[in-house]
Parts: structure tokens; sequence; C-alpha cells
């Protein structure tokens, strides 16, 4: 699914592209840094800098506006099971982050795994009740870290080819 939505963006500049894959969920920057590196062909620091922006777009809306949207899908017949499984994802990363929340949680988002970045962070912010200044910051500081990461992995691979 994630590939058809970066061939759907074709179209668009190579920095839009990048901008645009690394705001979606579970590809985030992780996916648009060797995206933008390798397949567009771009300078890494570029690609990292948009990457990072790109994937703290999302972040105040989702910090804003989880906890109503999740009470409306654990009311509604059709979305109520993805509202169990999104809460039981967060309570698990939230358990994780809870003893340190804000290092924690800088340190969650900013592991290059798949369901750590800027989305999962922001549902594990919610659930902690952190406030939305901390929440951002610990999360645009998470993404910045992997998004250096990322590309120095990506660096050393270009280096390696």
């Amino acid at each position: 699914m994630a590939q058809s939505i970066i061939n759907s963006l074709s179209f668009l500049p190579g920095w839009a592209q990048i901008l645009l894959v690394s705001a979606i969920p579970i590809v985030e920057l992780r996916g648009a840094i060797p995206w933008g590196i390798f397949a567009l062909h771009m300078e890494p620091i570029h690609v990292m800098l948009i990457s990072i922006i790109g994937s703290i777009l999302p972040a105040p809306i989702i910090l804003l506006f989880v906890q109503t949207v999740l009470g409306w899908m654990r009311r509604s017949k059709h979305f109520s099971k993805m509202a169990a499984w999104l809460d039981a994802k967060a309570a698990k990363g939230s358990k994780k982050i809870s003893e340190y929340k804000f290092w924690g949680l800088m340190i969650f988002v900013a592991i290059p795994l798949p369901g750590t970045g800027v989305w999962t962070g922001c549902l594990a912010a919610s659930v902690l009740e952190m406030k939305f200044p901390r929440a951002m910051l610990c999360v645009a500081l998470g993404s910045c870290i992997a998004g250096v990461i990322v590309t120095t992995l990506c660096s050393m691979g270009m280096m390696a080819l």
C-alpha cells in the first residue's frame, strides 16, 4: 500500500514527494529518507531536513485530536476493533515510556524502527496525558534524532556501493 501511495506521488517534485511520504503513518521519515536518497538521488542532507519537517507536520493535529477521534472510533460499529488495537498499541508503548516520560518518549520516537515514530509517539503522549508543548518537543526532537540516524545509515550504505 505504501509503495502505491509513493508511486502515485511521482508527478510531484522530489522535495514534495519526500515531504508527503514522511508524513504518512508507518512509513514516516524511515521510508522517506531512503526513498529520497536512493530512488530520487537527492542530497542526503536535503532529504533529511525535508523528511524531518514532513514527519513533524501531522504531530500537532494528532496530539490535539487523537482522543476525540479514538472516542468516536470506540463507539463506532465499524471502527471499534481498530480503536481497540490502537489503544493496545498505545498502552504497550506508554508502559515503556511512562517511567521516563519526556526522555522515554523522545527516545521511543528516535528509534528508527517501524511503529516507533511520530504517529505512535503522539498516541503514547496522549495516553500519558502529556501537555501539548512538552509532547510536541519530545516528538520533534525524537524525529530529528531518527532523521540523523536513518540518513547516516543510508549514507554509509551509499559509501559501500
